[in-house]
C-alpha cells in the first residue's frame, strides 16, 4: 500500500510540475489570439481616413497605422508604433488612449470616435483639426482627459460635453470656439482642470464644477461680473486665470477668501472696484495677484498685505489714488510689486529702498514725489505735474 501510494504521489507531483508549463503555453496562445474589437478598429479607420493624407508625415505616428495588422496585438514594432494604447478586456483588446504627436495633421474629427467606449484619454493637441467638436464625444463614458488645445476647432462648445461625468481634465484652449459657455458645466463633478483660454467665447461665467483645482478662460470675450454663485463650493480652487476678457463691476471680498486660492490673473478687464478683507486665518496660500490694466479706483487695498505668502502683486495701470501703504514695504515675502500707471501720490515708503529689500517692479508713471531714480523701482518717470494737478483738482499733496 505504501509503495502504491508513493507511486501515485510521484505521478501527482509530476503532473503538478507540468501544470505551470502547460498553463504558460496555453495562456501565451490565449493572449496572442486576442484581437481588437471590430468596432474599435472601424473607429480608428474612420479617424485616420478623416485626416488629409498630405498632412501625414512619413515618420509620424499615423503613418504607422497600417490596418493590415491588428491595431492592438503585439509586438507592434512596425505597425501602430505610437499614438494608440490598448488594454485587454475579456475576449478582446480595447483602445484606451489616443495621444497624437504634434505633426500638423489636418482633419475634421470623425464622430465615429464615439465608438471607442473604453477611451480614457483623447489628446489631439498642437495639430490642425477644424470644424465643430462632435457632440458624439458625450458617448465616451470612461473619458477622463480631453485635450484639444492648439487646433482650429470652431463653433460652440457642445452642451453634451457636460455628460462626461468621468472627465478630470478638459483643455480646449487656443482654438476658434465661440458662443456661450454651457450652463451645465457644474455637472462635470470629477473635473479638476478646465482650460478654455484663447478662444472667442462670450457671455457670463456659469456655475462651475465644485472640484476644480485650476480654472483658465483668459483671452476670450467673457462679460458680466464675478458672481459668487458661479464659484459656490469651490473650496479646492487654486488657480484662476480670467485675464483679457470684458469682465466688469466689482471683485467682492468673498473672492479672495476662497480657501485654497494661490494664483489670480484678472488683468486686462473692465473691473472698477475691489474689496479685500483680511484672510480669516494666517494659513491663506495666496501667492500671486494680477489686477493690472483694469479701471479700479480708490485707494490701494491695504488688506492684501495681510496675506502671508503673497510674493507677487500687480495693480499697474488702473486709477488708484493716494499714498502707497506702509504695510506693502514691510512684507518680507513680497518680491515683485508693480504699481506703475496709477495716480498714487506722496512719498513712497523708504523701506522699499533700503539695502535689505529685494523688491523688483515699478512705481513709475504716478504722481509720487521723491522717488529715488537710483532705485530700479523708480526708473520710469512720474506723470507730468499738470496731469497730476488735474487728477487731484489741484497740486497733489505729500503724505
Amino acid at each position: 500500500m505504501s509503495n502504491l501510494f508513493l507511486l501515485r504521489g510521484r505521478g501527482l507531483l509530476h503532473r503538478r510540475r507540468l501544470l505551470p508549463l502547460w498553463c504558460l503555453i496555453f495562456c501565451t496562445i490565449s493572449v496572442q489570439s486576442l484581437s481588437t474589437l471590430p468596432s474599435d478598429i472601424a473607429a480608428l479607420q474612420a479617424f485616420k481616413s478623416s485626416i488629409n493624407p498630405t498632412t501625414i508625415p512619413r515618420f509620424s505616428c499615423l503613418a504607422s497605422w497600417n490596418f493590415s495588422s491588428d491595431p492592438c496585438s503585439p509586438p507592434r514594432v512596425t505597425h501602430f508604433t505610437c499614438a494608440v494604447t490598448c488594454s485587454s478586456t475579456g475576449d478582446h483588446y480595447r483602445v484606451t488612449q489616443i495621444t497624437l504627436d504634434p505633426a500638423g495633421y489636418s482633419a475634421v474629427l470623425s464622430p465615429l470616435i464615439s465608438q471607442l467606449t473604453h477611451l480614457s484619454i483623447l489628446d489631439l493637441s498642437e495639430n490642425n483639426f477644424s470644424g465643430p467638436i462632435p457632440s458624439s464625444l458625450s458617448s465616451l463614458p470612461n473619458l477622463q482627459s480631453l485635450v484639444l488645445h492648439s487646433n482650429s476647432f470652431s463653433g460652440s462648445i457642445p452642451p453634451s460635453i457636460t455628460n462626461l461625468v468621468s472627465l478630470k481634465s478638459l483643455d480646449l484652449s487656443r482654438n476658434s470656439l465661440s458662443g456661450f459657455l454651457p450652463n451645465s458645466l457644474s455637472s462635470l463633478t470629477s473635473l479638476r482642470s478646465l482650460d478654455f483660454s484663447f478662444n472667442k467665447l462670450t457671455g457670463s461665467i456659469p456655475r462651475l464644477p465644485t472640484n476644480l483645482l485650476e480654472l483658465a478662460m483668459k483671452a476670450n470675450s467673457l462679460s458680466g461680473s464675478l458672481d459668487k454663485s458661479s464659484f459656490d463650493g469651490l473650496t479646492q480652487l487654486e488657480v484662476v486665470e480670467l485675464g483679457e476678457n470684458s469682465l466688469a463691476g466689482a471683485v467682492e471680498a468673498w473672492f479672495f477668501l476662497l480657501p485654497a486660492l494661490q494664483q489670480v490673473d484678472l488683468a486686462n478687464n473692465s473691473l472698477t472696484r475691489i474689496e479685500i478683507w483680511q484672510p480669516r486665518t494666517l494659513e491663506s496660500d495666496l501667492v500671486a495677484v494680477d489686477l493690472s490694466f483694469n479701471r479700479l479706483e480708490g485707494y490701494l487695498p491695504t488688506n492684501l498685505s495681510g496675506y502671508p505668502f503673497l510674493s507677487s502683486l500687480s495693480l499697474r495701470y488702473n486709477r488708484f489714488r493716494g499714498p502707497i501703504p506702509l504695510e506693502f514695504s514691510k512684507k518680507e515675502r513680497l518680491k515683485r510689486l508693480f504699481l506703475d500707471g496709477n495716480f498714487l501720490n506722496g512719498t513712497p515708503p523708504k523701506e522699499f529702498f533700503s539695502g535689505d529689500t529685494l523688491v523688483s517692479g515699478s512705481l513709475g508713471d504716478n504722481c509720487l514725489q521723491n522717488c529715488p531714480v537710483s532705485s530700479q523701482l523708480c526708473l520710469k518717470s512720474q506723470k507730468p505735474t499738470s496731469i497730476c494737478r488735474q487728477a487731484y483738482g489741484g497740486k497733489p499733496k505729500s503724505s
